[in-house]
């Protein structure tokens, strides 16, 4: 399609889903990039509107790469790392000032609302000399000085490789009253941690960056233009997008652009849009999927992954659409970062997405696929569900493994772990296996929701904003039932989007549409830390009875978790007869007794292993006479654990 149409696909798509209101933010940003110095040179003109009912006597800013700038940074510190020399980063305010208006720049001061370390300058507050007042807009302009990084913490450059992220004065967020948790207007403006990502309004953005000619240029948004500038042998490229919390762009000039049409009308069946329509409860109408550009910025000595990211980033497009709402962007750009340049994978920003592979990766392992789908992922789940990272990333890290998982297994089928895979053919699990085994390695540290930067460490904020939310989301649908939790989430999606909900938001959505108070579920799953594990105890058979054979059975079965969950048991008797009992969990154990002509045979709490967050499945049955089966069971258990355990040491974006 023509590049004009494309631009005003954008415009069209923005007004769709901003409701044609104005934005709170509206960005216009020049930029130059000095691939010797590897300084980007900025001007920003911000235009910000109250749309509180208080007047607002200052503002807030971010300035994030100033985590990078010495040691003592709240990020540095938190890290425990060293910075070298080429890995020091920097942001410098060189000149703020309202249009038209005072100069300010001499106002400017560094504040930590989150510690007591006053040499952190990541957050920026300046006083004005007027309040702004409800309903009404500032506007200020912005000169700023950005040195990147050798790629640290997803942004930086490696060779002649950028990837430029967090890199402009960004203002934080005046939260009124009413939303989320505040009782009166105030700022959320974090520094940045070590552990944390972003939180930021929805804007316009419209952005100018000039790179060496030969530079290949990627962004969030769409391309408007690009001029080539003969004399100065620079390329100045200028992109638009609204209805976005963020702009991140990318350049190299090894890069492979390849672009491919995602086409709903290829991409699915009649067959599949009538059964999600009828899961979900929609007209097919509201299903239908539109076409999106897909854009991918290769290594070339990745050339023959080709086609194996684009088939994910179709089943991201896809499934993510099918079940929760289309993708609105015209674009999605997709960036594979150079060897050495690992640190600039695996990230997420608004339509520029970053995945990451190695030269050979077998087929059999879903290596590329899994960070492919999962970031594009957050398109959603952040993206235009754009919760607070900071104060709950499960919001959007767990709910995206929750669906990423739910993909990779319905389209990619078992995963192989084991790095010689080619040589020695191991089993493979389905991803709810694997997140299960993550979240067993520190279930009881901390409760799910907490801010990024109080957790106990960063393995246990990874375990609870990854796996155990994925996990706990799991077990919700197993209870509830897959139709239920599809419409849940579908409603929360679509009542949310281009809006920063918060974890009671998405409690009182899925309250509502099962027509359950789940409060208690997430009291404890959530809000606490308590783990579940219920376990078949005692089983009994004697022989009672002189005329007609029969044996009294007794089976008792025990929680030995603080969590309480109803549970299902399973009974068996020698005789093929079945017995299903659902205990409310509630006490400390339960007891059945039965009178039957045989002997119990087996017993198994929970045998449908819907409940993924008990601890120990080895304590959930019993075997009578159990034969030594098995060699190749225990070693396919033992391979099942290794593979799991190379999977955490490996570490999973």
């Amino acid at each position: 399609m023509h590049r004009g149409i494309w631009v005003f696909a954008a415009l069209a798509a923005a007004v769709a889903y901003g409701a044609g209101s104005a934005p709170l933010v509206d960005y216009q940003i020049s930029a130059r990039l000095d691939p010797h110095l590897h300084v980007v040179q900025g001007h920003e003109t911000l235009t910000w509107l109250n749309d509180s009912a208080e007047d607002v006597r200052e503002l807030r800013f971010h300035l994030y790469m100033n985590a990078f700038r010495d040691q003592r940074s709240t990020f540095q510190r938190e890290a425990g790392g060293h910075l070298e020399k080429d890995e020091v980063g920097s942001i410098d305010v060189l000149r703020l000032r309202i249009s038209g208006g005072p100069d300010l720049t001499g106002a400017l001061r560094f504040i930590h609302p989150d510690d007591d370390n006053a040499d952190d300058r990541t957050v920026m507050a300046v006083a004005l000399p007027e309040p702004v007042r409800p309903g009404r807009s500032i506007t200020l302009d912005i000169d700023f000085r950005t040195r990147l990084p050798h790629v640290t913490a997803r942004t930086g450059y490696h060779g002649n490789f950028y990837m430029v992220a967090q890199w402009f004065p960004k203002i934080g967020v005046w939260e009124k009253a009413g939303q989320r948790y505040a009782t009166r207007g105030q700022w959320n403006c974090h520094q940045f941690h070590a552990n944390s990502e972003f939180y930021a309004d929805f804007g316009r953005y419209a952005v100018s960056i000039a790179v060496p000619a030969d530079y290949v240029v990627g962004a969030t948004g769409v391309l408007e233009s690009r001029h080539l500038d003969p004399l100065a042998k620079t390329a100045t490229y200028r992109f638009l997008q609204e209805n976005v919390h963020d702009f991140a762009w990318t350049a190299s000039p090894l890069f492979q652009r390849v672009e491919r049409r995602f086409d709903p009308e290829r991409e699915m069946s009649a067959r599949e849009l009538a059964d999600t329509a009828r899961l979900l409860g929609l007209p097919e109408s509201e299903v239908r999927l539109q076409p999106v550009r897909m854009i991918l910025l290769m290594q070339p000595e990745h050339a023959s992954q080709i086609e194996r990211h684009f088939k994910a980033l179709s089943a991201g497009l896809k499934y993510f659409g099918l079940w929760y709402g289309k993708y609105p962007y015209p674009t999605i750009t997709l960036v594979d970062p150079p060897y050495g340049a690992g640190g600039a994978g695996g990230m997420e920003y608004p339509t520029l997405i970053a995945a990451g592979t190695r030269w050979r990766v077998s087929p059999r392992r879903h290596e590329p696929e899994g960070v492919v789908v999962h970031e594009f992922g957050h398109q959603y789940w952040y993206g235009m569900i754009a919760n607070n990272e900071f104060e709950e990333a499960w919001l959007d890290e767990g709910f995206n493994t929750y669906s990423t998982s739910k993909i990779l297994d319905k389209v990619y089928g078992p995963q192989f772990l084991l790095p010689l895979d080619g040589w020695l053919r191991g089993p493979g699990t389905g991803w709810d296996a694997i997140n299960r085994a993550e979240y067993l390695s520190g279930a009881k540290k901390d409760s799910l929701l907490r801010n990024a930067w109080e957790y106990y460490d960063g393995m246990s904020y990874d375990i609870n904003s990854y796996a155990r939310s994925g996990v706990t989301l799991r077990t919700l649908e197993n209870l509830l039932g897959e139709e239920t939790m599809a419409r849940i989430m579908r409603t929360y999606f679509q009542r949310w989007r281009f809006r920063h909900p918060c974890t009671r938001d998405f409690i009182q959505v899925a309250s509502e549409v099962s027509g359950r108070d789940l409060s208690r579920f997430f009291d404890q799953f959530v809000y606490g830390s308590n783990v579940l594990d219920y376990k078949v105890g005692d089983v009994q058979s004697r022989e009672v009875g002189e005329k007609n054979k029969q044996f009294e059975s007794v089976v008792k079965i025990q929680r030995q978790g603080e969590a309480i969950l109803p549970v299902e048991i399973r009974i068996r008797f020698k005789d093929g007869r079945v017995e299903e009992r659902k205990w409310d969990g509630e006490y400390r154990w339960v007891k059945y007794t039965f009178k039957r002509p045989a002997e119990v045979e087996s017993v198994e709490v929970d045998p449908a292993r819907k409940i993924l967050l008990d601890v120990n499945f080895a304590n959930n049955s019993y075997q009578r006479d159990v034969a030594a089966k098995p060699l190749l069971k225990w070693w396919r258990n033992l391979l099942f654990w290794a593979q799991n355990l190379l999977l955490a040491a490996g570490g999973v974006s």
